[in-house]
């Protein structure tokens, strides 16, 4: 005796709507939830799950790019240097040669001498970027600037 039985495939051939009831109700979108990763948002956590096993971890989010030639400017006030000269001997950043003192501003993490406040001591400053005010003060009391 054999049993009938749904075929494995339905194609709906001769159907015009393939049994989904009315055209208008399969139309858009928003019927299949929207479209690309729409609904992996901040209120679906186990969808960015998936995100991450099938794409890995650096596919969301902003994925633009950085201008190579834009540099940070981190400044440091003549001023600054005169007061932390102590500390900048100690940790190899600035010496002592024959009266004058060379300061390597590259090594303490700056790139930029700014010219505010009065200094006591001759300085030779090794610095990439600096104003025209730190560069007066500095040869006026005698020391130079090195272009790093």
């Amino acid at each position: 005796m054999t049993l009938s039985k749904d075929k494995k495939v339905k194609k709906y051939r001769g159907s015009k709507t393939h049994g989904c009831g009315s055209m208008k109700k399969r139309r858009g979108a928003g019927n299949r939830g929207g479209r690309g990763l729409a609904g992996s948002g901040k209120r679906a956590g186990h969808n960015v799950q998936k995100i991450w096993k099938r794409f890995g971890k650096g596919y969301l989010g902003k994925n633009g790019f950085k201008s190579k030639s834009r540099t940070k400017i981190k400044g440091i006030n003549l001023k600054e240097i005169d007061t932390k000269l102590d500390l900048y001997m100690e940790k190899g950043f600035a010496k002592n040669e024959a009266g004058v003192i060379s300061v390597d501003l590259e090594k303490a993490g700056y790139n930029k001498l700014l010219g505010s406040g009065l200094i006591k001591n001759k300085f030779n400053v090794k610095v990439k970027f600096f104003s025209k005010k730190a560069k007066e003060k500095l040869e006026k009391i005698g020391g130079e600037i090195v272009a790093g």
